[in-house]
């Protein structure tokens, strides 16, 4: 039952990699976002938009596919308020206006597609402001470093010094993805050094370029989000299944995601693939993934990353109340 005084909505988040739904009830005056609903589909939308600029007609569809489903959930929850951004795929491709006419026509609302820096910045609220509203959550010294490494690209956002802890500073976005990394560096099953060494030095540019654009030096936690990170922190874990409520504020030291990665960048598709938290559609790009957390956490001196499941589709639900 909805309790007075909240809003029903929804808010969708497509990926290069994945399309994700939340329909939640957001109170706030309480400060308080309850999930109705939280799913996730591999959609790989970004299916080779690296190498040739454009949404494939296979990869439309799939997504479309997906919506359409999400569309009639949405529809059932009565919900009041939608609101659906695209990421990095959708603003590489010469043909994004085939994307925009199919969501537009099956959910009612154009899709918004974000500048990096606004998706930096719902990725930040989503994921602090449950630290920052004090319900009872222990959190973690501020400053934050947000980080959430996406198929085409990586969102950096840098917050403020403690009372203004929710309060994003500085962002950026760089094009490393688990997707963009894999389709153009790991080819090999598993990936030769050859290859992950050229990864490495694409991903370790596009930090020293985060880097003279954030102020990272001040940042006191780590905080990573996105499938990437998660799944790292669900192998650390052991889990015997995906499981969001123990890899939810998991602190992961920076050995245990270097071991991780250096294991999944060893293993073929079929051993990735036996991983008991593997979701099927981050099988081939998970090492990329992996790899981008690992060098983050190097290049940045950070001993820990603190994990967060809540994270840009939060921060839409929030922004459909209070603007």
């Amino acid at each position: 039952m909805r309790r007075p005084g909240a809003v029903r909505v929804a808010a969708i988040d497509c990926g290069t990699n994945s399309l994700r739904l939340l329909i939640a009830d957001v109170e706030p005056e309480a400060g308080r976002l309850t999930d109705l609903d939280r799913r996730m589909e591999i959609v790989r939308l970004g299916q080779g938009v690296d190498a040739t600029g454009r949404l494939a007609p296979e990869a439309l569809a799939r997504t479309f596919g997906v919506l359409e489903d999400y569309a009639n959930e949405i529809e059932s929850a009565s919900a009041s308020r939608v609101r659906m951004v695209a990421t990095s795929a959708t603003r590489d491709a010469a043909n994004a206006h085939e994307f925009v006419n199919g969501v537009t026509r099956i959910l009612g609302v154009a899709p918004e597609v974000l500048t990096g820096d606004a998706e930096a910045y719902l990725s930040f609220t989503g994921a602090v402001d449950e630290f920052a509203l004090a319900r009872g959550i222990p959190a973690p010294p501020p400053p934050y470093l947000v980080v959430d490494i996406g198929g085409g690209s990586t969102e950096f956002v840098a917050g403020a010094d403690a009372p203004d802890a929710a309060r994003p500073v500085a962002a950026v976005s760089v094009d490393i993805g688990c997707v963009r990394l894999t389709e153009r560096h790991l080819h090999t099953d598993p990936p030769l050094p050859s290859e992950v060494a050229a990864a490495t030095a694409d991903i370790d540019a596009a930090l020293d370029a985060a880097a003279a654009k954030l102020p990272v030096a001040g940042a006191r936690t780590l905080i990573g989000l996105a499938g990437s990170v998660t799944t790292v922190a669900g192998i650390v874990l052991g889990l015997a299944a995906y499981d969001p409520a123990k890899t939810h504020h998991a602190r992961i030291s920076v050995g245990q995601v270097h071991k991780v990665t250096r294991d999944l960048l060893s293993q073929t598709h079929q051993e990735r693939a036996r991983i008991p938290v593997m979701h099927p559609g981050r099988v081939d790009v998970i090492g990329a993934g992996a790899l981008v957390l690992d060098r983050i956490m190097a290049r940045f001196g950070f001993g820990e990353v603190v994990v967060s499941e809540h994270d840009i589709l939060d921060g839409i639900a929030w922004s459909l109340v209070t603007g």
